[in-house]
């Protein structure tokens, strides 16, 4: 399965791609707007040099003659562009007029099995079914993802499904599980997918065993000091700073005021409640 991120930040493309995860991206108007005052077309081949794979760049137009303008224009940034148009009437006619052109079609805003098979039907690249949006309203994406698979698979139909709107690690496996070929994430999927309790602060550990407490020990031994307790407070801190556990363990030890500041800010209380609700949840 490849991952696709859904930013337009160069900062975050260029820090996945460093993960090896940055397989393709997704853009649209309103993640472009997010970068401030840029030339869209220019930042679109801006991305389009980091990433090697697909870049869809989404079209604003209503009408499908406006689309079918604007997609050929998009075309000519790389060779690597994708059109993103969505999945209405005027959508499905530009991207059968786009597609019969080689021109690769991203049809996105896809929430049932039936308008898969027309996305298909109409020549698509990428068909991507918004997961975390049906469950926003108490529907099961993965259900719909698990439809469209099996729909498309008696079929020679070239279409890509691309799992999009994904939330969580679970969207992701189940995704992989069911034979999606692509998940979209957003600009930060090495720390949502990977992160997990036990791997960074086992680490930490060993490095507190290895170099000794840390310079905040005084903190935590009037609760008993362990290396639990100081994990849980380095992730809550992480956390609040965006940063990574290991990264505010070793800022510990170089005695960083702001590490320690953000140590001291989340307490050990709120380490220790962090604790409690990991066990009652059986971690």
């Amino acid at each position: 399965m490849k991952f696709f991120l859904d930013t337009a930040s160069l900062d975050e493309i260029r820090n996945a791609a460093a993960f090896g995860i940055a397989d393709g991206v997704t853009t649209n108007p309103s993640l472009i707007a997010k970068e401030g005052n840029v030339d869209f077309k220019e930042h679109i081949a801006a991305i389009c040099k980091i990433v090697c794979g697909p870049v869809s760049a989404e079209c604003t137009s209503e009408d499908a003659e406006g689309m079918i303008s604007q997609g050929h224009d998009y075309a000519k940034i790389a060779p690597n562009v994708v059109i993103k148009c969505p999945l209405t009437r005027e959508g499905l006619k530009a991207t059968n007029k786009l597609s019969s052109e080689g021109i690769k079609v991203n049809v996105t805003l896809c929430f049932s099995a039936a308008q898969a098979i027309l996305a298909a039907k109409a020549g698509a690249s990428f068909i991507s079914p918004f997961l975390g949006r049906l469950d926003d309203i108490g529907e099961n994406g993965l259900l719909l993802l698990q439809d469209i698979i099996e729909v498309y698979r008696p079929y020679d139909w070239k279409t890509e499904v691309l799992a999009a709107s994904i939330r969580n690690p679970i969207h992701a496996i189940e995704a992989a599980r069911m034979g999606a070929d692509i998940a979209i994430h957003g600009g930060r999927p090495p720390r949502d997918v990977s992160l997990h309790f036990h791997t960074d602060p086992s680490e930490a550990r060993y490095i507190i065993d290895v170099h000794g407490p840390t310079p905040l020990h005084g903190i935590t031994t009037r609760v008993g000091y362990d290396v639990r307790t100081c994990s849980a407070a380095v992730m809550a801190a992480s956390q609040a700073s965006g940063t990574s556990v290991l990264s505010e363990v070793r800022a510990l030890y170089r005695g960083h005021q702001k590490a320690i500041e953000r140590f001291r800010s989340i307490g050990v209380d709120i380490a220790l409640a962090k604790i409690k609700s990991f066990s009652r949840s059986g971690t």
